[in-house]
């Protein structure tokens, strides 16, 4: 069998910062509130005549890059996103005509913020397979074209973003070690879309609640699916929704502090681009190391979620 793993790494935040000083100029809210409940101190925000596509083709330039690739190399896209430009074409077709990859197959892959982690099992399948060599990864949103900027409860949580990875074959004992992928649509109606307005709505105790139990469960998972202990993770990149789901996923884990991913920060909750973005902004810190073991998880609507664990490296 293949080892299949991530060979380049390309992310795009938009120039606009957002602060929660900003939001409390038109919310009924406070920086104090916002922060010690989510741990989210500011957010990027896309210009109006910036899409999903156009952060998707940034970051995708990025990873190619990154990889050493060229747009050719390219035999498969796979985006994950639920705020796609259009209901269709998908973005990842608008991504492989803007960078010139002809004929080749391309799809978005919709699970919400759970969407990345699908993509690059999607991914993983393909390769391992000997149907592609090389598939662009790509989790790309504009969340506040779904936001109800009304609504304190949901327009404090979420940003705008892409990330993207190219994925291949590694060496010998490296990259994706094992997955996990899950869906309860008994819990689709506390994390959706409403039809009359088309902004997100959210019962946040039901999916803090989901989260807090699937997020570490689905962990523990992957890594003893891997055959190893929780003593030899050496990173973790969670989904970024609430610091205080990502502290409960640390504890049981038995993880410190500097050796999570708190992008949650400066970004917010940018949905299928919170991994990659903090992926790669791990990279660029200096803080995920060649032959590190990581663990990535997330959850999302559907209610869904998803995790893998991998040793770094190529």
């Amino acid at each position: 069998m293949k080892c299949v793993g991530i060979i380049g790494v390309g992310a795009y935040v938009p120039e606009n910062i957002v602060t929660n000083f900003d939001l409390a100029k038109t919310v009924d809210t406070n920086d104090e509130w916002i922060r010690s409940r989510t741990g989210i101190e500011e957010r990027r925000i896309a210009s109006d005549d910036m899409d999903t596509t156009d952060m998707a083709i940034i970051a995708a330039e990025n990873a190619l890059v990154n990889a050493a690739l060229d747009a050719s190399d390219i035999d498969l896209i796979l985006v994950a996103t639920a705020t796609p430009d259009y209901a269709f074409p998908s973005v990842a077709c608008l991504v492989q005509e803007a960078l010139g990859m002809k004929n080749i197959p391309a799809m978005d892959i919709s699970v919400a913020c759970s969407g990345f982690i699908y993509t690059l099992v999607t991914a993983k399948q393909f390769i391992e397979t000997n149907t592609y060599k090389n598939v662009l990864v790509i989790g790309s949103e504009k969340f506040s074209k779904i936001v109800d900027w009304n609504d304190r409860n949901t327009c404090i949580l979420f940003g705008d973003g892409a990330g993207a990875v190219v994925v291949s074959e590694v060496s010998d004992g490296k990259g994706i070690l094992s997955f996990e992928l899950g869906s309860d649509g008994a819990g689709a109606k506390h994390l959706a879309v409403c039809k009359e307005t088309n902004t997100v709505t959210m019962n946040g105790r039901e999916v803090y609640k989901f989260a807090v139990r699937q997020m570490p469960e689905s962990s523990l998972n992957v890594i003893n699916k891997a055959g190893l202990e929780k003593a030899e993770v050496d990173f973790l990149i969670p989904h970024q929704a609430n610091i205080r789901i990502i502290d409960a996923a640390r504890q049981k884990l038995g993880l410190k502090k500097e050796q999570v991913s708190t992008t949650i920060t400066k970004h917010g909750n940018t949905s299928a681009a919170s991994i990659p973005l903090a992926l790669h902004s791990e990279i660029q810190n200096g803080r995920v190391k060649d032959n590190d073991i990581i663990v990535m998880v997330g959850f999302g609507g559907g209610l869904s979620w998803g995790s893998v664990v991998l040793r770094w490296g190529k």
